[in-house]
């Protein structure tokens, strides 16, 4: 069950003008469920986007970044679920472009303005003709109330569909802000860590879209991992259709601007969170605060090196406060010049570690009632600067590895 998180009501997903989305029921991998999406797109919008940096990347990635860097219009994006079209070699490359030119034919565009993602099962050709069977329905579904259908058509192991939305005013104008994303396992970020789409009607140049991409990655989908494996699809995509009753905003620094960035940042790390928390066999959330850190490099590395063990992870799963690990995973984290006499370790408000070693006064009884709570903050105070960073990530149990033993069965 995940971890204190339930599915989004559909009415507090707010529609953004000039964003439809339609999905269907294509059969990809298995009958009786929504696994093809597509989100069409009025002209003027842009769009940029941050992908995986696996080298194994997947065909749909391959030619999302081509179709991006050509410079065009983007019209609509394709999403199935079910088949990741990754490992699949050239005949990949010419199922995901054959995707699109589908696609463009029925909305009358170019192939080159259609960005193509795909979900699942690895090392599969993709089922085209399914999918190019299915779009016309797509088409016919198109509506720009539709998000929760569209989170739930780009379900894989997810227990739960993802979506948030909120509405904030700049100047005179209100804009509106929605996103969907996919992703319980094989998460952790090397940009992006799953697939990630949200829109808003702000009226952005082509640049400040861009820097607000960036900027919401490494807020929010750039702070979690689940196990530690960097998928070959990630993708997270930002769309501004421009709609909204305001000027283009173009100056990075101007306030209205940055309203807007920590709005569409906020959006995301919602959705990263759920994303954390319905995390495959997940019973804790936890977050990971590391101060007092010379750079925010260094503080990551921490961080990751106690979000990603295996031995921390089961011992939270566990309620066991086994924290020698914490200190452990924090000694190996890479950081060459740490004096770990200077660090203090807490579980919540309990000081576990300092100068060192144990605190004096930490009882393990203290440690175990924190254990056992399903949200629990670690909080690494390196003492060596002002730089800081929180992540977060859940537990290791049993489900994780029945989940992903039964994955393709």
């Amino acid at each position: 069950m995940p971890v204190n998180l339930s599915a989004p009501d559909p009415e507090s997903l707010h529609p953004v003008a000039g964003v439809a989305l339609g999905v269907t029921q294509a059969a990809i991998r298995k009958a009786d469920r929504k696994d093809l999406l597509v989100i069409k797109l009025e002209g003027g919008a842009r769009v940029a986007g941050v992908f995986t940096q696996n080298r194994f990347c997947a065909a749909p990635v391959t030619v999302a970044r081509e179709h991006l860097a050509a410079g065009g219009e983007v019209r609509a994006l394709v999403v199935n679920t079910g088949n990741a079209n990754a490992g699949t070699g050239e005949p990949g490359l010419i199922h995901a472009r054959r995707t699109c030119a589908d696609l463009a034919e029925l909305i009358g565009c170019a192939p080159a303005q259609i960005l193509p993602f795909s979900t699942g099962v690895i090392m599969e050709p993709l089922p085209v003709e399914r999918i190019a069977a299915g779009l016309p329905a797509c088409i016919a579904d198109l509506r720009e109330d539709n998000w929760f259908a569209a989170a739930q058509a780009i379900m894989t192991t997810d227990t739960l569909p993802k979506a948030a939305s909120r509405r904030i005013k700049v100047g005179s104008a209100i804009i509106t802000i929605t996103g969907i994303a996919k992703g319980a396992g094989m998460i952790h970020p090397n940009m992006a860590t799953m697939l990630g789409f949200i829109a808003t009607d702000a009226r952005l140049s082509a640049q400040l879209v861009q820097d607000a991409v960036a900027y919401a990655a490494r807020k929010s989908f750039n702070c979690i991992t689940i196990d530690g494996d960097t998928s070959t699809n990630d993708s997270f995509l930002l769309v501004a259709s421009g709609k909204a009753a305001m000027n283009e905003l173009n100056d990075v620094r101007s306030p209205d601007y940055l309203a807007v960035r920590e709005a569409i940042a906020a959006v995301a790390i919602q959705l990263a969170q759920a994303i954390v928390r319905d995390g495959e066999g997940a019973t804790k959330f936890i977050t990971v605060r590391v101060e007092a850190g010379a750079n925010e490099d260094e503080c990551r590395k921490v961080g990751y090196a106690i979000a990603h063990s295996p031995l921390v992870k089961t011992a939270f799963f566990a309620s066991d406060p086994n924290l020698g690990r914490i200190l452990a995973a924090i000694g190996y984290a890479g950081v060459a010049d740490l004096d770990t006499g200077k660090i203090e370790l807490y579980l919540d408000d309990v000081l576990v570690a300092k100068r060192g070693g144990r605190n004096p006064a930490y009882q393990e009884a203290d440690g175990q009632r924190v254990m056992k709570q399903s949200e629990i903050t670690v909080r690494v105070v390196l003492n060596r600067g002002q730089a800081s960073t929180t992540l977060w990530t859940c537990d290791l149990s049993y489900d994780y590895v029945k989940i992903n033993a039964d994955y393709r069965s």
